[in-house]
This record gives structure tokens, C-alpha cells and sequence, in this order.
């Protein structure tokens, strides 16, 4: 079992230990007063998580976040997606591309609808069920995530497959995997029926017209 208590006395202590420096040498390194590193290898105040880590650093060492199995644990990514406005979105709700949410913007069409955006958590929902294997990191951005590269790559895939469709029937058809179609009926009557024919009823031929068509 680990106690998650943190010992900062013993950490201070233990970071002039390594690097061999006195309370007033470790604050001169750090650029501050005696009495901030003497008040925190006492207990009796607290110290900045960056000036900690700058006192790590003067011994070699870093600060890290450990899982309970005692692997680091990274920060989210500086480079992940952002809001129009630049903003990082809420690091405990997932990103999402606009794209698969559009609903949200069919009712607002003089709102652009931006590249990104994330799935909102509700009232009821049950946090361990909602973080049980959710990514780690909120989504990197790429190139092609705007609504607009997205429907035009849509429609060049439909048209891809189009031509595919085509071509391969194309190829069929030369190599007589498809049935041939039936050759087109073209009418044969000579001049003399249409000469006798005034177009009221059923075709009338002359005699010994080789077509005859439309007699049964």
C-alpha cells in the first residue's frame, strides 16, 4: 500500500542532500528568499510546484505524477485540439470532430460550425463508467478535420468508387463475364408504308413489306 502523503520537508532535505548545498546555497540557486526554503523544510509553508521542480532540478532529479501501479503518468498534450477562441476544451470531457455531432449546427446555419468539439457529460452520468477506457489525451489535430475538407473528401471517395464500379464493369463486359445484351430492334418497313400509313391506328403496311412490325 502507498501513502500518498507528501513529505515536503523530507523532499527539501532530501534535494540539499544530493546536491550538497546549504539552505541559503539552494536559494540562491533558485533565485529566493532563505526563509521560503527554511519555512519548507519545516512544514510550516508550502512551495510553489514550480519552484519545487526547479529544486529537483538543481539535485538532477524531476517531478513526476505515478499511476497506483507506480508508472509515470504524462500531462495532456500542449498540441492537442483547440477552440476557435485558442483555448484548450475541458480536460475532463471528450474531443470529438464537429463533424460527427452535426446535428448541433443544423438548426443554427448562421453559425460557422467550428472543426472540434466535445462530447458534453450529463448530471447522471457515472464517472468511473465514462472514463473506463476513454483515450488518455484529448484528440491531435490533422489535416482534412474541418467540416468543409471532410464533405469534399466524402464526395471524392463516392466518385472513386464511382469510377471504380465503372471500370471494373467495363472490364467484365471485354472479357465476356457479362451476358451480352440483346442487339436494338431498328424497323425495316420500306417507303411504301409510310406512304399508306396516316398514323390513326396500328402501323399499315404495304405488301410485302419485310418488317411488318407492330402485327402479332
Amino acid at each position: 500500500m502507498t501513502d500518498d502523503r507528501f513529505d515536503l520537508p523530507g523532499m527539501v532535505r532530501r534535494i540539499r542532500r544530493m546536491a550538497d548545498l546549504s539552505q541559503r546555497e539552494l536559494a540562491a540557486r533558485l533565485d529566493a528568499a532563505k526563509s521560503t526554503v527554511a519555512a519548507a523544510e519545516t512544514g510550516t509553508r508550502d512551495l510553489p510546484a514550480t519552484l519545487l521542480a526547479r529544486a529537483a532540478g538543481v539535485a538532477g532529479l524531476r517531478l513526476a505524477l505515478l499511476d497506483a501501479d507506480g508508472h509515470e503518468v504524462r500531462g495532456m498534450d500542449p498540441d492537442a485540439v483547440r477552440d476557435r477562441g485558442g483555448r484548450c476544451f475541458p480536460a475532463h470531457l471528450d474531443t470529438i470532430l464537429s463533424e460527427e455531432r452535426g446535428s448541433r449546427w443544423e438548426h443554427r446555419p448562421n453559425l460557422p460550425q467550428p472543426t472540434y468539439t466535445f462530447d458534453r457529460r450529463l448530471p447522471y452520468d457515472d464517472p468511473a463508467a465514462r472514463t473506463e477506457g476513454r483515450p488518455d489525451d484529448h484528440l491531435l489535430p490533422r489535416p482534412g478535420d474541418s467540416p468543409r475538407e471532410r464533405a469534399a473528401e466524402r464526395r471524392a471517395e463516392r466518385l472513386r468508387r464511382w469510377r471504380q464500379a465503372h471500370e471494373e464493369h467495363a472490364r467484365r463486359r471485354l472479357a465476356g463475364e457479362l451476358p451480352r445484351l440483346a442487339e436494338p430492334w431498328v424497323c425495316t418497313c420500306p417507303p411504301a408504308c409510310d406512304e399508306l400509313d396516316d398514323r390513326s391506328g396500328r402501323p399499315v403496311h404495304a405488301d410485302g413489306c419485310p418488317c411488318a412490325c407492330d402485327i402479332g
